[in-house]
């Protein structure tokens, strides 16, 4: 049964291109659709962070990925099926990051390290709240640490 599912909004972010790492210290603002008041983002400036899901419209259809593969191709780190990674090129090109709220400005919520770029539409956002979080320690393998080592620095640090 096909989904279909509307942007309420959009990316406007300095990056325009889809690079793996440096995204520490990135500022983004989301702009919902005028269809939305700007009372729907009201309250969210309480909260520290804010989850945002986005599409990962610019990834060609015909290099969407159902199996395993090595993470960005790295021979060194195992393959491992789609759903255990957090690439682009998965099957319905959504991806999922939580942001510091900065703050809002009538439809518009400015926010720190989104790694979206500039024009990418975003499908839904919703409060971070401490219950929603994991309720014991987190476990991830060895090549995931790896993988992330430097996705959060600063890009003046690369």
């Amino acid at each position: 049964m096909p989904i279909e599912i509307e942007p309420i909004g959009r990316v406007e972010a300095a990056r325009t291109e889809a690079i793996d790492d440096d995204w520490g210290g990135e500022e983004a603002c989301i702009v919902l659709d005028d269809r939305f008041e700007p009372d729907a983002l009201a309250g969210l400036e309480d909260f520290s962070h804010v989850e945002v899901l986005f599409f990962f419209d610019r990834v060609d259809p015909a290099k969407i990925v159902s199996g395993a593969r090595h993470p960005r191709n790295n021979r060194d780190w195992p393959a491992v099926g789609i759903f255990a990674q957090r690439g682009k090129n998965r099957p319905n090109r959504l991806g999922s990051t939580i942001c510091r709220v900065l703050r809002r400005d009538g439809r518009r919520l400015h926010v720190l390290e989104l790694d979206a770029i500039d024009g990418t539409p975003v499908v839904d956002l919703k409060p971070v709240m401490q219950e929603f979080l994991p309720r014991e320690a987190v476990r991830q393998p060895a090549w995931s640490k790896e993988l992330m080592r430097r996705y959060w620095s600063p890009a003046s640090d690369a």
